[in-house]
């Protein structure tokens, strides 16, 4: 590849990138093209270089975004090796998680887009909501209700990640995470054995 290919290649990442992080951050009707290339320190001439239209560039983007959190929920549910559910958890419904939706899992902000969206948006999401599940119940005992929880651990993980990012009161916020991690741990702890 030539040093002209390889710089154009480059530039086509970073735009991809700073796409991928503003689609996760603001959701897919926000980024507009002359902001994300200045951004990436490009022309907005330079655009059709790299994409053939905003739609290309969006799409693109919704498919990184959506692709990465694979190896993010990975590491999360490494951080706690006796409990990796606990480690997700933890992570997932964390402050940090909540404050950086720019980094954060794409499926809280790009779920109700997907909703309305093309087939190729929704079969990105749900090639991602499938990943998902597969992971969690993989992190489990085997049972035979595993996928049927890892539905109920996604579902409140996206919406109550959703609902802390949207309302105004922090405190609420806060709760809103604690509360519903202390449930799905509960919820998912075994029964304490009964004496006889």
């Amino acid at each position: 590849m030539g040093h002209s290919q390889a710089e154009k290649a480059a530039s086509r990442e970073r735009v991809l990138r700073i796409a991928a992080r503003k689609v996760r951050a603001e959701g897919v009707t926000r980024p507009g093209i002359a902001e994300l290339m200045k951004e990436a320190g490009l022309t907005h001439g330079g655009f059709y270089k790299h994409f053939s239209s905003r739609e290309d560039l969006i799409g693109q983007a919704v498919t990184e975004a959506l692709a990465e959190g694979t190896a993010k929920m990975e590491r999360a549910a490494r951080r706690n090796d006796t409990e990796p559910r606990t480690g997700l958890i933890d992570a997932y419904l964390g402050k940090r998680h909540r404050d950086a939706p720019a980094t954060g899992c794409a499926l809280v902000t790009l779920g109700a887009a997907a909703g309305r969206a093309d087939a190729g948006f929704k079969e990105a999401y749900e090639r991602q909501v499938r990943s998902y599940l597969e992971l969690i119940a993989g992190l489990g005992e085997g049972s035979e209700e595993a996928r049927s929880e890892a539905m109920l651990t996604l579902s409140a993980l996206v919406g109550a990640t959703l609902m802390s990012r949207a309302v105004a009161d922090p405190a609420l916020s806060d709760e809103l995470l604690a509360n519903v991690a202390d449930q799905l741990k509960r919820h998912a702890a075994p029964a304490p054995a009964v004496s006889s």
